[in-house]
């Protein structure tokens, strides 16, 4: 049976481990600098291989986006920080019993290390029955969780937790100390010489005076004399420390492994929330979007690259938000304009769409209608490699002969400036052959090219445009639009930045 898991269903065919690399496609959409943003937040979970595992089908993704939601509550979700908090703590006791030398000594450490634990999972409980969900996920995570609570196991580990804590705190013994040697001796209620010692110079006080305490250390590690002493009274109390010794051999497993693998899973729901808070008091649109397995129809709504959002929102500076629409029988967008116009931001802001979708997370826009692909392939220039002796040209061949036979119907491709080292002639040839080849696919595509002609190939080709300022074509506005693709303001700019439009011409001959 498997054990129950927060990010997957229980009729989903996870995977059977967790990958290690990101896919390849990562540092071209910037989703490597986003994984990174929110996974830095909780190093020590590992939460890399749960980015780099979309999922295949609708139901799943509904199951993450139910649970995303309710954790917006930000009572619901404190509750799993206290958790996660307690369970930190836990690990971090039981992190230090290898660094310590004396066995009592790690023993009493894991025994704390269990209560910690057992408190964490009763608060939990506690703290879940009073908060209002309504995830399938969460529903049942509660009902497995009252089930363990319940169980004769549990309920054995915290009675025993509990005996041993008061066993062990009834243990009462003497030193004597007399030169070098100290004996450790049985407690016979012999006087508190301090109080004596105390109440004697109280007469001599005269207000505040300099302290002459002495600090002893208060880390985790024992010294020699502690040591012995500890041992020592080992042998005072044989029967005690005989219980611990049978206590930590009974309990050495003691952690639920679904709990554990819950304080996990439960991490990728916090982190990304916690990513993207701060963009949303901004006041940057997110939403879930309706995912299909079936219709290719794309609609989003004000949306924006998360990556250079993020940095910009840092720098308190404008985001600039695009819509996105394939409607019908249309599959490719095929993005024109000026250099530097937003059209590679565009072409990015759609691949993390669909695979932040596929993640169950929110995705930027105040709304999504999204194709759930099984691939996301892309091209994106890269730097020439001198060591394998190809060309560019060549290179870009190479890539997109790959991309082409690992493509199906289902995929979403994005290609970025491609077939930019040769003729217009040539790149033109070349780009109608890659472009039938897709449509024949029937697989969705954006396209970033200067080749404007793509753009009207047939009724599923739609064009969408850079705009610049009307007044001053040379600025950006940042935004693409649905129009046909006419070049003209990227000549108008490219004429207003070497001064030969009809304004400047006619200055000089004036």
């Amino acid at each position: 049976m498997s054990l129950f898991s927060i990010l997957y269903p229980e009729n989903y065919d996870r995977p059977a481990s967790d990958p290690l690399q990101a896919p390849e496609f990562f540092s071209d959409l910037n989703l490597d600098q986003i994984t990174q943003a929110i996974t830095d937040r909780k190093a020590s979970y590992h939460l890399n291989s749960v980015f780099y595992t979309p999922l295949n089908e609708v139901d799943p993704v509904r199951y993450r986006q139910e649970i995303m939601r309710d954790l917006e509550n930000p009572e619901l979700a404190g509750v799993f920080r206290s958790f996660a908090q307690s369970m930190r703590a836990m690990r971090e006791r039981l992190a230090q019993l290898d660094k310590m030398y004396y066995p009592y000594q790690q023993k009493a450490w894991f025994l704390d290390a269990v209560e910690l634990y057992g408190d964490a999972v009763v608060k939990l409980l506690q703290d879940l029955t009073s908060c209002q969900f309504t995830a399938r996920g969460l529903a049942l995570f509660q009902q497995y969780l009252d089930g363990y609570v319940g169980s004769d196991s549990f309920r054995a580990l915290r009675s025993d937790t509990h005996r041993m804590k008061q066993e062990l705190a009834r243990v009462r013994y003497s030193l004597r100390i007399k030169g070098n040697r100290v004996d450790v001796r049985p407690y016979h209620e012999e006087p508190d010489y301090s109080q004596e010692v105390r109440q004697t110079f109280e007469k001599f006080s005269q207000g505040a005076v300099k302290s002459y305490l002495v600090r002893f250390p208060q880390g985790p590690d024992m010294n020699q004399l502690e040591g012995r002493i500890l041992e020592r009274v080992a042998q005072l109390f044989p029967d005690v420390f005989g219980n611990v010794d049978r206590y930590c051999v009974n309990h050495a497993d003691y952690m639920d492994e679904t709990l554990a693998v819950f304080d996990r899973e439960i991490q990728f729901y916090l982190a990304t929330l916690e990513f993207i808070e701060p963009l949303k008091q901004a006041g940057l649109p997110f939403c879930y979007p309706h995912l299909s397995s079936s219709r290719k129809a794309v609609s989003v709504q004000e949306a924006f690259d998360l990556a250079l959002a993020s940095k910009l929102t840092q720098e308190q500076a404008s985001v600039v938000c695009n819509d996105v629409l394939l409607k019908d029988s249309e599959r490719i967008l095929v993005v024109t304009g000026p250099n530097q116009g937003g059209k590679t931001t565009f072409s990015r802001m759609v691949g993390q769409l669909h695979y932040l979708a596929r993640l169950g997370c929110p995705v930027p826009g105040h709304s999504a209608r999204l194709f759930l692909c099984d691939k996301i392939l892309t091209h994106f220039e890269k730097e020439e490699n001198t060591a394998s002796l190809r060309g560019k040209l060549q290179d870009d061949l190479i890539r997109i002969k790959d991309i082409m036979s690992e493509a199906t119907g289902d995929s979403l491709i994005i290609l970025n400036e491609i077939f930019t080292s040769t003729s217009l002639k040539d790149a033109s040839f070349l780009s109608y052959k890659i472009l039938q080849q897709i449509l024949e696919r029937d697989a969705l595509c954006v396209w970033v090219t200067f080749i404007d002609e793509l753009a009207s190939f047939n009724d599923k080709t739609v064009s969408v445009v850079g705009s610049v300022v009307p007044e001053q074509p040379a600025l950006r506005t940042y935004k693409l639009v649905r129009k046909p693709a006419d070049g003209l303001a990227y000549a108008l700019a490219i004429a207003e930045k070497h001064r030969v439009t009809y304004r400047w011409l006619k200055e000089r001959i004036i």
